[in-house]
């Protein structure tokens, strides 16, 4: 086995009392609060005391009969979430069940915030759910828009774990939440079981300086843990690197936690980048075992091609075959998840063996 060691640059430096104390009252910033000053010190002191002494997962259980170390004890909201999926797979696999289309709305712009209209790609996204459900397809909208316009609901950035081992990676991502630094209500955890229900995904974005929504992309990094994430953080006894280092050394076998649903994507632009995106996004989920569902399955177009901002909605009126392509997108999509599903659809590569599973 190759040498394992584990590189260290800087020795951590935690924030003064005082920084700590800055950052929290931050929050509460509107006068309202001045009236429970006395109260917020002491949940500010609390919430110190959790951070000095890193206490990630205050609350935790043994993680029981389904892994590897039963008495290990694991963050209970790690454990929902495990559970969530398993139920979601579940009912994903089962043959009567009905067949299920998880549409993405990458566009994080919002009517009810700034800029306070919406987004081409929320109406192009409706539309795909309306052609899905003409064609007796049950759909799970996933609006990522709610980033902006709901409170408190957030998807914290990939840590890449799998840069230091592929089975430090757990499936779902056990980075959070992290109570001693504040990072909670991370909506990964809803969102991981949404993709293990569905038996397709369409995923329609705007360009965003040649890339993909920033929204969007942060959900992309984290199902990095459906590529090749451990589904038993007990055997890395939690976040143990060597642990981690010596398992993959000793042979990893890369799951694929969401290989073999069908997929279909858009990516629209007013200037530049449509086709970069559109060819990012299907090398993206192809690269997790996912199979496009045709050529009219992936679209890059143009909506009001260097005109004016301000019209693009009018110009997206105009456009009546972009409206097309989308239904034909989710009516090859609609046929790719039948022939999956009956058994009639098999991957010309299916049983070969990869020998560069990363």
């Amino acid at each position: 086995m190759k040498k394992i060691d584990v590189r260290k640059l800087s020795k951590y430096v935690p924030l003064t009392p005082q920084q700590f104390r800055e950052r929290f009252f931050d929050r509460f910033q509107d006068p309202a609060f001045d009236a429970v000053k006395a109260e917020l010190d002491k949940v500010c002191d609390i919430a110190w005391d959790g951070y000095i002494e890193y206490r990630k997962s205050p609350r935790t259980r043994p993680a029981g009969k389904d892994f590897s170390i039963q008495a290990f004890k694991l963050p209970v909201e790690w454990l929902a979430a495990h559970e969530a999926i398993r139920a979601a797979e579940k009912k994903q696999r089962n043959p009567r069940s009905r067949s299920r289309v998880l549409v993405v709305s990458g566009a994080t712009r919002s009517e009810h915030t700034c800029p306070g209209e919406v987004s081409k790609t929320r109406r192009l996204a409706n539309h795909a759910i309306a052609a899905l459900r003409r064609l007796r397809i049950d759909t799970d909208p996933l609006d990522l828009s709610a980033l902006a316009d709901e409170p408190w609901k957030v998807i914290h950035p990939c840590k890449t774990c799998v840069s230091t081992a592929m089975p430090l990676c757990h499936w779902p991502c056990s980075c959070y939440p992290n109570h001693a630094m504040g990072q909670t209500n991370d909506w990964m955890n809803e969102i991981y079981p949404r993709w293990a229900a569905a038996h397709g995904v369409f995923v329609i974005t705007p360009v965003n300086w040649y890339q993909v929504s920033s929204s969007l992309k942060l959900m992309m990094d984290r199902l990095v843990c459906a590529d090749g994430g451990n589904p038993d953080p007990t055997t890395t006894h939690g976040k143990e690197p060597r642990r981690a280092k010596e398992i993959e050394l000793k042979g990893w076998d890369y799951p694929r936690h969401l290989a073999g649903r069908a997929f279909a994507v858009l990516a629209h632009g007013d200037a530049e980048g449509p086709e970069n995106v559109r060819q990012i996004l299907t090398s993206w989920l192809a690269s997790m075992g996912l199979h496009q569902a045709g050529t009219q399955a992936a679209i890059g177009t143009y909506i009001g091609y260097y005109e004016p901002y301000a019209t693009s909605h009018q110009a997206l009126d105009a456009d009546r075959d972009l409206f097309t392509e989308v239904g034909n997108a989710a009516q090859a999509l609609a046929k790719m998840i039948g022939q999956i599903r009956s058994g009639k659809f098999r991957a010309p590569d299916a049983g070969l063996h990869n020998p560069r599973q990363k």
